[in-house]
């Protein structure tokens, strides 16, 4: 019995590690900028049923689209949103959701390959693995705004604050 309860302990003790090693690159994966990162996530120990750590970060943010903003489909793909998977192998997006403050929401059907970056543009275009668009007609991003990504299971994986919302350090 006392082998057994040593097993399962070893067992348990090993696989908290195997997730803590996973769960680096979403926490040091370096790209943070200050905007938003280190604040709750959807994972913190407060919750009852935290979000699983995801390798799938926000990265880059192009909120106000170069020269004038006269919606224009150029101006709309000025701005954007990239998503970033951080980790080795692929995840399928499918089901996840990018939205703003105003819940203004865009919804993936990609798969992302590991180590890559798709750019989630404002205007219309022909989606590819390096470029997908809302094919929207408004400008989304404000020039104070926070973008959320979720999971398919609505779980926040990661968010970016600026603007009123970002006081020049982590939040």
């Amino acid at each position: 019995m006392s082998r057994s309860a040593r097993r399962i302990t070893a067992t348990v003790l090993a696989s908290g590690a195997l997730l803590a090693a996973a769960a680096l690159p979403a926490t040091a994966d370096g790209h943070g900028h200050g905007h938003g990162h280190g604040h709750d996530h959807g994972h913190g120990r407060g919750h009852s049923k935290p979000a699983p750590r995801s390798a799938v970060v926000l990265g880059k943010i192009q909120y106000d689209s170069p020269g004038r903003d006269n919606r224009s489909n150029r101006s709309l793909n000025g701005e954007w949103v990239t998503v970033t998977n951080t980790g080795r192998s692929s995840v399928n997006l499918r089901g996840w959701t990018l939205s703003d403050e105003s819940h203004r929401t865009y919804r993936f059907d990609l798969r992302l390959a590991g180590r890559s970056s798709v750019r989630v543009h404002t205007g219309a275009g022909r989606d590819d693995s390096r470029d997908v668009y809302q094919d929207l007609r408004r400008h989304v991003w404000d020039n104070s705004d926070t973008a959320t990504l979720r999971d398919a299971h609505g779980h926040k994986v990661d968010s970016k604050s600026w603007g009123r919302h970002h006081h020049g350090g982590r939040r």
